[in-house]
């Protein structure tokens, strides 16, 4: 049951429901992942890393929003819970404890490959139910792929 009136047919919301879901989940870990690291980093690149963190939790936590209330404004209710952020992301596991500079940006350059490569299948799955919800996935996907380079850079020597 909706209590929003959807602008999509039933299959089509269904696909777009789906794939903005996954989105909203993926984007709370990557925002909690980040927090994470924030939180536990070590090193002699504590400073700009540390930093540059919160720019992931910052972006992560906006495009979050965007994502659910989209998922609300064609009637699919989101669901940006603990327990169901925990069941159903596709981020790799962080670990626990304090965490290496080098180690925490491997870690975020394999959290964004995990959330870009499913932004991409997002993408892909949106273009004919709905292109207004794939057209946040394109622009989420680009400054995600934008952040992911800059830590990819972080340990290229």
């Amino acid at each position: 049951m909706t209590v929003v009136k959807s602008p999509l047919s039933d299959s089509d919301r269904e696909i777009t429901g789906n794939a903005l879901q996954s989105a909203l989940v993926d984007l709370l870990d990557l925002s909690l992942v980040a927090k994470q690291a924030h939180w536990n980093l070590i090193g002699p690149r504590f400073r700009s890393i540390h930093l540059q963190l919160d720019e992931v939790v910052s972006t992560a936590r906006n495009y979050a929003d965007t994502v659910a209330e989209r998922a609300a404004a064609i009637g699919v209710n989101p669901d940006g819970r603990a327990a169901t952020v925990a069941k159903t992301s596709g981020l790799p596991d962080f670990p626990s404890g304090w965490v290496r500079d080098t180690d925490v940006v491997q870690a975020l350059v394999e959290a964004f490959n995990a959330v870009i490569g499913r932004m991409r299948e997002r993408i892909a799955a949106t273009e004919k139910p709905d292109p207004v919800s794939q057209d946040l996935f394109i622009g989420l996907a680009a400054e995600l792929e934008k952040e992911a380079w800059m830590f990819q850079v972080e340990n290229m020597s």
